[in-house]
């Protein structure tokens, strides 16, 4: 746990120093600056994908990814869970400025735990105590909320509860993941969560087009599931 504990650290670091400078920033730069993460959010999301060995595999997980994800409400759930944070943490008053609290949680959280970094590193620290990959992940995550507090807020700061959850607990279950999960099937879980990514960046950060993210969280799942089946005819 201690590679995660690590994560957690520098975010609520990155996001309290983001929130400290953020408030002198104007508006022009913050929009700029949100603009220029979502273009590099794109750049990373592209670069997850283009590491596919079957597309039709990713495109088949984010489709039934996608319908569990409506099926279960997973958007709805965890937008109650920013506002609930925000009713007991935050100090807003006004909905604009509690639609900011959500959408910077919402953000964050899914930026910081989608990716194979976060993935093989808590493997890596569970099984062996080697939180080396957490440590990189740790200083990237670092940049990105003190950016992203900057222009979304003291939402991103609550994101380091969804890194410690989701981290841990894959770091937890590492032995059993580490011999279930193939290179194949990190692969393609790989390309899926780099389309997501690049839908956060076009709905939280660039606001082309409102997409609700979340629910295709299952396809992070779904996918190396095709990808067992598969191998097994």
């Amino acid at each position: 746990m201690t590679g995660t504990i690590i994560n957690v650290i520098a975010v609520l670091i990155g996001s309290s120093l983001g929130m400290l400078f953020g408030s002198r920033l104007p508006d022009r730069l913050k929009n700029t600056v949100t603009a220029g993460l979502g273009l590099f959010t794109i750049s990373i999301g592209l670069s997850m994908f283009l590491k596919t060995e079957e597309s039709l595999v990713v495109l088949g997980g984010l489709l039934i990814g996608a319908v569990l994800g409506e099926w279960w409400q997973i958007e709805e759930g965890l937008a109650n869970l920013g506002a609930w944070l925000e009713s007991r943490f935050g100090s807003s008053k006004n909905a604009e400025e509690s639609n900011r609290f959500i959408r910077g949680f919402l953000t964050a959280s899914l930026l910081f735990c989608i990716g194979p970094l976060a993935i093989l590193g808590s493997i890596q620290d569970g099984l062996v105590g080697d939180y080396e990959l957490l440590a990189v992940k740790s200083v990237l995550d670092a940049f990105a909320s003190l950016a992203f507090a900057s222009t979304l807020g003291v939402g991103v700061a609550f994101s380091a509860l969804a890194v410690l959850i989701y981290q841990g607990s894959i770091t937890l279950l590492a032995a059993q993941l580490n011999a279930v999960v193939t290179e194949p099937m990190m692969t393609e879980m790989t390309a899926v969560g780099g389309v997501i990514l690049i839908g956060l960046a076009l709905s939280s950060l660039l606001e082309i087009k409102k997409i609700r993210v979340s629910s295709f969280l299952p396809a992070l799942v779904v996918t190396p599931l095709i990808v067992y089946i598969l191998a097994l005819f």
